[in-house]
């Protein structure tokens, strides 16, 4: 991994950021059933629950064929996806059901499971033992496909309302179709700009680039369905629940979209080996930001921390030659656009657009700036969205906006940050 050492969150780093959070927010973090109607208060969607057993005397209550298959048993309080068991299907007949693994299960297994869960052999420790049966969320199968029996999951880590890093956790053969590392799943980071993966590890450490159930699927290219809503869920949730730092795991539905699994306040570092990145240097730069809601996060989050990994997709089919004072095609916020000449500056990271050329678009709304970026002698400037087109290629990117470009024939000085996927070849003439 290229990633400097400095840019790496480590344990003891992790535990100064969790004592950000409140003692309130923690509570969420240890109990599915508070994260669960917390959720229901705030629209968010998550798996209904069918029944909740607090104590022995509970199993009294419930009458196993009344419950709609496929469902999952799980501890409240559990971690690691210890004591999850998934019910696949119930045969009518036989008054037997199927799990996961294909094996046969009576009402008998199904309430020794719970009385395990009560006894407390798979609940986190310190915590309350109880047990849940919920519905069992069917994965997307543009990403089922890819995933070994079980439901892939996606974990969002957020800080200060910003996601700063995301990945799909696959089950494989070897982690028995759960979607856990630790028990050798796959996990592939994710671009946050577009959804889509980028790189791969199995289990916590062991790099990969091809999924282990196919010898020719590369781990990078494939595409997150729902995306900017998942990473807009998984902001509310963090926000309803308080937390400054945590990781939201989330399933995505078919129709439903995404659905919050639980709130994690002690997130594992692997999702960093995935990414190949570090999530120290990407938390730093968001600290001190002020995040109006969920959708400005997702905005700044994509701005920042995007791969441009469609633009390498695309390199590798044939760069694109242009000038270096490329005529750019930019669109203002009531979808007019406006033809002008840019000029590249490989000096700066992020480009710059002309204040005049950013008010006559209607861009620059004090409501919907990103963030502001000190910027040499003109001090702290303005950071907008912009959607612009070069040659073939449409993107949006954040701008800073300065009125040093009102006074040149030039009014966009395009950085490093948008120059993947290009060949800069002569001036034009």
């Amino acid at each position: 991994m290229s990633t400097k050492p400095s840019h790496i969150l480590g344990m003891n780093a992790r535990y100064k950021l969790t004592s950000l959070n409140s003692g309130a927010s923690k509570k969420y973090g240890f109990s599915k059933l508070r994260t669960k109607a917390l959720m229901k208060e705030h629209s968010i969607a998550t798996a209904e629950i069918y029944h909740t057993f607090d104590a022995m005397e509970d199993l009294d209550q419930i009458n196993w064929h009344t419950v709609p298959a496929p469902f999952v048993i799980k501890p409240a309080s559990g971690s690691a996806g210890k004591g999850v068991w998934v019910i696949k299907k119930k045969d009518t007949v036989k008054l037997t059901w199927q799990d996961s693994d294909g094996n046969t299960v009576t009402e008998d297994d199904l309430t020794l499971h719970v009385r395990n869960i009560l006894d407390g052999e798979y609940s986190t420790w310190g915590s309350e033992h109880k047990a849940i049966v919920e519905e069992m969320i069917t994965a997307d199968p543009r990403i089922a496909r890819h995933a070994y029996r079980g439901t892939p999951d996606i974990r969002v880590i957020i800080f200060n309302s910003v996601p700063v890093m995301a990945m799909i956790r696959l089950p494989t053969k070897e982690s028995h179709g759960r979607a856990n590392l630790d028990q050798g799943a796959v996990g592939l980071g994710i671009d946050l700009a577009t959804g889509v993966t980028t790189y791969g590890v199995q289990g916590k450490a062991k790099q990969i680039y091809f999924l282990p159930s196919s010898s020719k699927r590369k781990v990078n290219g494939i595409m997150i369905p729902y995306w900017k809503q998942t990473l807009i869920t998984a902001v509310k949730a963090a926000n309803a629940a308080g937390y400054i730092f945590m990781g939201a795991d989330l399933f995505i539905h078919e129709t439903k979209g995404p659905m919050i699994v639980e709130l994690n306040g002690f997130p594992g570092l692997s999702i960093q080996l995935a990414n190949r990145a570090g999530l120290k240097r990407r938390i730093e730069r968001v600290e001190d930001l002020d995040v109006r809601d969920a959708e400005h996060g997702v905005k700044i989050a994509q701005a920042l921390f995007a791969e441009h990994f469609s633009d390498k997709l695309m390199a590798e089919e044939g760069l694109q030659i242009i000038p270096v004072n490329p005529t750019a095609l930019v669109y203002g916020s009531e979808k007019q656009s406006m033809t002008i000449t840019s000029l590249i500056n490989t000096s700066r990271f992020r480009s710059m657009i002309s204040e005049k050329l950013a008010q006559e678009l209607g861009l620059v709304d004090l409501d919907d700036l990103l963030w502001q970026q000190q910027e040499g002698l003109e001090g702290k400037l303005p950071v907008i969205e912009v959607k612009l087109k070069i040659k073939n290629r449409l993107f949006k990117t954040a701008m800073v906006v300065g009125k040093r470009l009102d006074r040149t024939r030039h009014k966009i000085e395009l950085g490093k940050n948008d120059l993947s996927g290009f060949l800069i070849g002569e001036v034009d003439s």
